[in-house]
């Protein structure tokens, strides 16, 4: 135990097993993908065609603070993923990025309804998703890493295809398709709003979560647990709301407490919440403070490329933040298997025969 309480070097933390569960498949694609398939189709929009200059505009675009320049970032992702061949390419990547990274399971979320501009149908673009997971993963197994990548499929809030897509979810869950979950602007388009879809999801026993606390506050996240049934929350950042600190003690309102006691988990994305302005610096992300109050926290990428981030990234910022220990990251690894949506033995698995020998033994050099 003694070797778990010292800091991880930047190097270490490269080398420890990660888990991630909320990334965007149309927000990790690799700038030059994004060029290759661009000249191929005839997009001639891009603001340029280098991929490092292309880098750098996808990162200043989404630091910028207009909520116009953010999302036509994924105007150019998205234009870029309409083909079969263009979707299996990018979720193979996907794969491959993360396994370099040390991310040994994953859960990367997308909308289908966003593909269809070429033709395809739904379900040909969460086979094709499906397909190039299995590439990457063999890529990566040929380089000598391993990870599983599983599928999260979401419902646009603002449209009306929720209840088609989470049927989905339900076909194909056996073939790599692990839960749903609602994305878009939370603000006027509450979790609510899907309740019929939600209440079908927990009848066929299928997984989901729900982006709730990022862009909204407190009634987001109580709608989407209390009245919707979600099992973890999209970012839930916003629960420190419900945390006075005034006395400088950390009394918990009822919401809070029930959040924290009912264990259920906070996808929480850092560096992604500072740019949607949940958070003013690192250092200032709720993520320190409700570690420290043992809620289920769990650390993500949300959107890799936007936020030129990776999961090593997102740890070594914690690391310099909050001093974390790695005690500290072993346990929010833990908290994101122990919160994923294959089964039991399959993450309990994964957490003694990878993640704590590795965290051992990293920690013992």
């Amino acid at each position: 135990m003694s070797d778990l309480l010292k800091r991880p070097t930047p190097e270490q933390v490269k080398r420890l097993p990660k888990a991630l569960l909320h990334d965007h498949l149309d927000g990790g694609l690799r700038p030059q993908t994004i060029i290759d398939i661009a000249n191929e189709i005839g997009y001639d929009a891009l603001p340029t065609k280098d991929a490092a200059e292309l880098a750098i505009w996808f990162r200043e675009s989404c630091d910028s603070g207009s909520l116009v320049r953010y999302l036509e970032t994924f105007g150019h992702t998205i234009a870029v993923m309409q083909r079969r061949e263009d979707i299996v390419r990018v979720a193979r990547e996907c794969a491959i990025d993360l396994a370099r990274d040390g991310v040994v399971y994953a859960e990367v979320r997308g909308a289908p309804e966003l593909f269809l501009e070429k033709g395809l149908s739904l379900s040909q673009v969460i086979e094709a998703t499906l397909e190039g997971y299995r590439l990457g993963e063999a890529d990566a197994k040929a380089e000598g890493l391993q990870i599983r990548v599983v599928s999260l499929l979401c419902g646009m809030r603002q449209n009306k295809r929720s209840q088609e897509v989470a049927e989905l979810v339900v076909k194909y869950r056996d073939q790599g398709v692990v839960g749903f979950d609602i994305a878009g602007p939370e603000d006027g388009f509450p979790p609510s709003d899907q309740l019929e879809t939600f209440e079908y999801l927990r009848g066929e026993n299928a997984h989901f979560t729900i982006h709730a606390g990022e862009a909204y506050g407190l009634p987001s996240i109580w709608e989407a647990i209390q009245l919707c049934g979600a099992e973890r929350l999209g970012h839930g950042v916003r629960i420190i709301d419900d945390v006075d600190f005034s006395s400088g003690q950390a009394k918990l309102g009822r919401l809070a407490s029930y959040v924290r006691d009912r264990r259920v988990p906070l996808e929480m994305c850092p560096t992604s919440n500072l740019q949607t302005g949940a958070a003013a610096s690192i250092k200032e992300h709720p993520i320190g403070a409700l570690a420290k109050l043992r809620f289920r926290v769990t650390v993500n990428t949300d959107n890799r490329l936007m936020s030129d981030t990776s999961m090593t990234h997102e740890m070594n910022e914690l690391v310099n933040a909050f001093d974390w220990n790695f005690l500290d990251l072993q346990r929010v690894t833990i908290n994101a298997l122990k919160s994923a949506f294959i089964p039991f033995e399959e993450r309990l698995a994964i957490i003694e025969k990878v993640v704590k020998p590795a965290y051992l033994a990293v920690s013992a050099e």
